[in-house]
């Protein structure tokens, strides 16, 4: 029987090692316009975003937006936007995809208060749809199409 890594290695895909978190989330490990940052991998966030103290840490072009985040614990919080970032994921690129940045102090609270470490940002569904995400849940693992 044909394992799912080798099939969809087979189908092009890249496989990205996963880190479960002590509050149930999935960390990775991603490089933004080459600078490495830390990461939840959320299904159920709708944009990929950083905290506003992570603009220079990505060196981030950043401009006014007048969409207002809503997220577990917070909502309608002011947000900015970064149009044309280049990503890495493991062995996955791609150029000029869009950052959502907004005050992240209450995702970064609840994790720190639950005994895990902050984290960057949260790559949600906009870049997992992109890459044709398929999660491995049980062996933590990542595959984006390449």
């Amino acid at each position: 029987m044909e394992l799912l890594k080798d099939f969809l290695l087979a189908k092009g895909y890249s496989k990205t090692k996963l880190k479960f978190t002590k509050t149930n989330h999935f960390e990775v490990r991603v490089r933004i316009n080459g600078k490495k940052g830390r990461f939840i991998l959320d299904t159920g966030a709708s944009n990929s975003c950083v905290g506003n103290e992570a603009i220079d840490l990505f060196s981030l072009e950043v401009e006014d937006s007048e969409i207002k985040a809503v997220g577990a614990g917070a909502s309608n919080m002011d947000t900015k936007m970064s149009k044309a970032n280049s990503f890495k994921i493991g062995k996955w690129r791609a150029d000029k995809l869009p950052l959502v940045i907004f005050n992240l102090d209450h995702v970064k609270n609840g994790l720190i208060s639950h005994g895990a470490d902050p984290v960057d940002g949260i790559i949600g569904a906009d870049i997992l749809k992109y890459a044709n995400a398929i999660i491995d849940y049980e062996k933590k693992y990542l595959y984006l199409k390449l």
